[in-house]
């Protein structure tokens, strides 16, 4: 699998003790040299702002590049729309991330292939006029909005992280869908399966999820189930991942308690999802995960289950929990 890497994504919060430090990038990046798949690596690029103005209110961009701009090297302080912290080189560094999950998605879309955009800072729970929850840029909404203005297909969003990508729900339709599974009550407080919803250009569902955890075969198993059902229904030429991990056991910010084994076995989903219904073509954005060598290893595991190919463990339905069933059957019926 290509993957969009490069030391640009390291000079956000540099030298700063943060939950979402470069270090993060770094290990996982070690981790696929280590492992043998790092050979296909290109070079992120610096998003303009006309793309970036597909996902965000023009007055947000701007407010986000003063906000940077006027810190000086060491200066660091908390973007005015939300809890992002910001340095001086955040502004690049968030275009770079934008602009890696760009570069990627051209090589998706001309070689209907897969790409993993190594990128930071994350971007899911960025709405389009305002920055929050460590994201200034919604990367993956971004890319979505550029792969269905250049080619008039819809794409779906599929976001595992343990928070609800609320920036990515604010950006629904227009071809988009968006398919998240979350911990509930958690940050920022949303992702209610009430909110779900069927439209003429884009489908919302939200499957919240206990706090307190999940077994890991029921977090496959809704996986399998939801993702099937909505890209029937959708048929889409993309789908893109918000690739967070902080749902795995002993994360520090996250946990739902679902072993690392579940990355491999999203791999292998996303694969079938792509070979069946997207032309081949899926693109998966770096989100969350904090602890540095369990996230370099789910990354490493996710991409060496899609290149594998194979198919997803049975997983049984039976495990799925009543709440989250009753989800999957209204979704299945709209």
């Amino acid at each position: 699998m290509l993957v969009a890497y490069d030391e640009s994504l390291t000079r956000h919060l540099a030298g700063v003790h943060h939950a979402e430090q470069p270090g993060r990038v770094r290990a996982v990046a070690a981790e696929l040299e280590r492992r043998g798949l790092f050979d296909e690596r290109i070079d992120t690029r610096r998003a303009t702002e006309a793309e970036v103005a597909l996902a965000h209110d023009a007055a947000y961009i701007e407010l986000a590049k003063r906000e940077c701009e006027r810190l000086d090297v060491n200066e660091y302080e908390e973007l005015t729309t939300g809890d992002t912290d910001i340095g001086a080189t955040s502004y690049e560094g968030a275009l770079h991330a934008a602009g890696g999950a760009l570069a990627a998605l051209a090589h998706v879309t001309a070689a209907r292939r897969a790409a993993f955009a190594l990128v930071r800072p994350p971007g899911h729970h960025a709405e389009p006029a305002r920055g929050m929850g460590f994201c200034l840029f919604n990367n993956a909404a971004i890319a979505a909005r550029v792969f269905t203005a250049e080619t008039g297909e819809p794409a779906i969003i599929a976001d595992i992280d343990y928070h609800h990508g609320n920036g990515t729900q604010a950006l629904l339709g227009r071809g988009l869908s968006y398919l998240s599974t979350h911990a509930m009550p958690a940050y920022p407080g949303t992702g209610s399966a009430r909110d779900n919803r069927v439209t003429p250009d884009g489908q919302l569902v939200n499957i919240p999820l206990a706090a307190s955890g999940i077994s890991t075969e029921a977090f496959v198993a809704i996986w399998a189930s939801a993702l099937r059902t909505l890209a029937k229904r959708v048929k889409p030429g993309l789908i893109i991942v918000s690739a967070g991990y902080d749902f795995v056991a002993g994360d520090p910010v996250g946990d739902l308690g679902v072993s690392k084994s579940a990355a491999g076995q999203i791999g292998r989903l996303i694969r079938e999802i792509a070979d069946g219904h997207c032309n081949g073509r899926a693109l998966f954005v770096l989100e969350g995960g904090y602890d540095p060598a369990v996230l370099a290893a789910c990354v490493a595991d996710t991409i060496v289950g899609y290149d594998d190919a194979l198919p997803v463990d049975p997983a049984d339905a039976g495990a799925i929990p009543l709440e989250q069933r009753a989800v999957l059957e209204a979704a299945a019926t709209r």
